[in-house]
């Protein structure tokens, strides 16, 4: 993927600085910046050999099409990635070329499987935490207490956890949507000990010159120094300081999603837990048991963050499972 029209470059900035405008998260940016690179050379396959590049404004539905059955067929990909990749294409198209695809879109976009999501019972949670250790616990503690992504929960700040009334405000979540769930009552202690040594660490780079986080919306700009203060710090910093490219500002980002993943895997496999799971089925498990608990569906969905109550609704076919809650004639 080096080879790229002679406008690729160019556009590609045209992308992020879209990107950027419309205040995506950074991996949707990352994403869709690929796809688009992939598409760019799907475009132009003979490039290399002195070919006159093709660019994406003088093709249409078509070919976009080609793309998408090329991603089907030849490379096999699932359902969702056909359909973000689609994404990325029609962001291209419409906030960056601006221009409208003429075409039936409907008919390119793939059908995702029904699948209902694996879920972990109340005690295979209990073994899996018994499992792990340290801030790795307490994060798992929190997605699967909360109900929140692991996206969301590597990227909380201090001003986002209310101790007292019991809160967590995810900001930016997924769909650009803020939303406020549930703060575990039996994690307050614990994240007090916790957020009292994230604080000292945080005094200590403030002495040798550093403290300064990254602020989302070019806050940085508008209010000076506040990107030192003990609030917009990450609850879970990473555990390096790191000097950014673009303005030399050496920061302290939050800890890596890979390293609370491998640690949720490492902890279901010495759990002796045989089923495909993640740190995605501790949200899973939180709106399945919320709604074994009897809390009305509108509420899981509305702490879940979910758009629309159907996405929350598939928590009710976990909860039918054998056979949609027919009791088998085989049993007493």
């Amino acid at each position: 993927m080096n080879a790229q029209p002679p406008q690729g470059r160019k556009l590609l900035d045209q992308v992020r600085d879209a990107i950027r405008l419309k205040h995506y998260s950074e991996r949707t940016g990352e994403t869709y910046v690929f796809w688009i690179k992939k598409y760019i050379h799907f475009l132009n396959p003979d490039l290399q050999r002195g070919a006159a590049p093709l660019h994406p404004k003088d093709v249409g539905f078509s070919q976009i099409e080609a793309f998408q059955t090329r991603l089907a067929k030849e490379e096999r990909l699932s359902a969702s990635s056909q359909n973000q990749a689609l994404s990325a294409i029609l962001f291209l198209y419409r906030h960056v070329l601006k221009i409208e695809i003429k075409g039936s879109l409907n008919s390119i976009r793939a059908n995702k499987p029904e699948r209902v999501p694996a879920v972990f019972t109340k005690e295979e949670v209990r073994r899996i935490l018994q499992s792990m250790s340290g801030v790795s616990l307490l994060m798992a503690q929190v997605m699967y207490g909360s109900g929140i992504r692991v996206s969301e929960c590597v990227q909380l700040r201090v001003k986002d956890l209310d101790l007292d009334y019991l809160t967590i405000t995810v900001h930016d979540g997924k769909g650009e949507k803020d939303r406020v769930t549930i703060l575990p009552a039996s994690l307050v202690e614990p994240l007090k000990t916790h957020l009292a040594k994230v604080r000292e660490l945080h005094n200590r780079d403030i002495e040798h010159g550093f403290g300064q986080v990254g602020l989302p919306y070019a806050l940085a700009r508008k209010y000076p120094n506040v990107d030192r203060e003990w609030g917009w710090q990450y609850v879970f910093p990473s555990a390096t300081l790191v000097k950014e490219k673009e303005t030399g500002i050496v920061r302290r980002w939050y800890v890596s999603e890979s390293t609370i993943q491998k640690a949720v895997k490492k902890a279901i496999r010495d759990a002796g837990i045989n089923k495909h799971g993640s740190c995605h089925t501790f949200r899973h498990s939180f709106a399945t048991h919320l709604l074994e608990a009897g809390y009305d569906i509108r509420t899981v969905q509305e702490l879940l963050g979910h758009k629309n109550v159907k996405t929350t609704m598939i928590y009710t076919h976990v909860l039918q499972r054998g056979g949609l809650a027919v009791k088998s004639p085989l049993d007493p």
